[in-house]
Parts: structure tokens; sequence; C-alpha cells
């Protein structure tokens, strides 16, 4: 079985995982409050020195692709690439929404959410298969959490799931009761699909790179590995530098 090494630096925190199939041999973890820069490579060597493992023994390397942090995402794809373009290995891009959809489990309408910063989310509808690929309903897009609640309002039986959802809870709350649908909160273990005119927010674990893992390891075993020069980040909307450069042209 392939060893396969696996960050998320898409979100604050970010994670790291290395796998053996679908085994986890270690992961970490990393602190919301300090840039991926500086603890990203010593994270890994540090899960690199758990599995017993030297970098240049893993077979591939796979990354959350996006959306989501503009910095976290460039660090993330950029020691990804020159891992993979130094050892000449295959990579793996993987949605970040896709991972968060994976981690919340099975489910036939699976709503991700992430914090986009200025107060909106980015989301997007997804199906999470009992095999655990994940396919996209729609595109992921940013947008005023009360307009993508608004927007999903007609729909009586959806998962949500991701940090964004954990911070706008009350508000999904709000607008279930408003429009007669029951609304539960569930953890990861236990969170069953809901059922007709049920909301299911799902606590999912913080940690993504073992859903990028797994999510990964399903590409590979299709085919759908890369060069790293092929990964690209999915950004869904402009940085704050571009806006503010678009403002001022």
């Amino acid at each position: 079985m392939p060893l396969l090494l696996s960050l998320e630096t898409a979100t604050r925190a970010g994670s790291i995982a290395i796998t053996r199939g679908s085994i986890l041999l270690a992961a970490r973890t990393g602190d919301a409050q300090v840039s991926h820069s500086t603890h990203l490579l010593d994270q890994i060597r540090s899960a690199l020195d758990e599995a017993g493992l030297r970098l240049g023994e893993i077979d591939y390397f796979a990354v959350a692709t996006g959306p989501g942090s503009f910095t976290g995402l460039r660090i993330g794809l950029a020691t990804v690439k020159s891992f993979g373009a130094t050892l000449n290995r295959l990579c793996v891009g993987v949605p970040t929404l896709d991972a968060v959809a994976h981690a919340a489990g099975e489910s036939a309408r699976t709503i991700a959410l992430l914090p986009a910063g200025r107060g909106e989310v980015f989301a997007q509808q997804l199906v999470v298969s009992s095999v655990g690929s994940v396919e996209p309903l729609d595109q992921p897009t940013h947008l005023q959490p009360q307009k993508l609640i608004e927007s999903v309002a007609s729909i009586r039986a959806l998962r949500w799931t991701g940090e964004g959802a954990l911070i706008h809870a009350e508000a999904i709350r709000e607008r279930a009761r408003e429009e007669g649908i029951e609304f539960r909160v569930a953890d990861e273990q236990n969170g069953a699909s809901p059922d007709e005119n049920q909301w299911i927010l799902i606590r999912s674990r913080e940690a993504l790179a073992l859903s990028v893992a797994n999510l990964a390891r399903l590409k590979i075993l299709s085919g759908g590995a890369s060069s790293p020069q092929e990964i690209q980040a999915i950004y869904v909307r402009p940085s704050d530098a571009e806006l503010k450069e678009q403002r001022c042209n």
C-alpha cells in the first residue's frame, strides 16, 4: 500500500496526516493562532519521526486546494509542489469543501461551510457516498450566510457541517424553526442522515488532513494523481489585496 503525506492548510489551524492505505500512521493539528509558515515543516518532520519514516519514502503527496485562507493555501501548495518536484512524486489536490463534507460522513445532501472573511462563508452542496467518495451538487461560492440560508430554505432534509456552520448555527436553527423544520446538532460518530423535514448540524473533526488523505487515496486508485505543476488552488473569490486594487482602478 502506498505511503501518503497529506496537508490541509486552508483552515486556520490546519493539519497533517501520514497514511498507508486506509491506516493512519501519524497526524498533527496546527495552532489557529500561529501562521502555517512558522510550524508546518517542523510538524511534518515530527509526524515523519512518529511514523518512523523519511520524506523520501513517501509515495504520494496530497493537499487541500481550497477555498480557504489565501496565505495558508499558498503555503500548503508550495510545500507539496516542492516535495513532489524534488522527489519526482505524483501529487493529488483535494477541494477543501470536499474534505469538510467527507469528515461529516455519508449524506445525500451536505452543505459544507468555511469562514471566508468579512462575514461571508465559502459554501457548497455535496453528496457523500457510503464508500466515502464526494460529488458536488453545485459550485463552491462565497456569500453572506443569510443569503445562503435563504437559498436552501425550501430543502427539507439537509446536513450542515464545517466551521462556518458552527459559527452561524443559531441563524440556521432560527430559519429551520421558521420553516417548521426540525433542527438538531450531532457529533460525527452518531450523525445519522437527516430525515425528511430535518436539518442536522454535524460537529465534525477539525483536523481535515485525514479526509484529504482518504479522498486522495480514492483519486490515486482511479488514476487521478498528477504532476506537482498541475495542482492548482481553488480561490473562489479574489484576495483582499486584489479587491483593493480593483477598487483603486
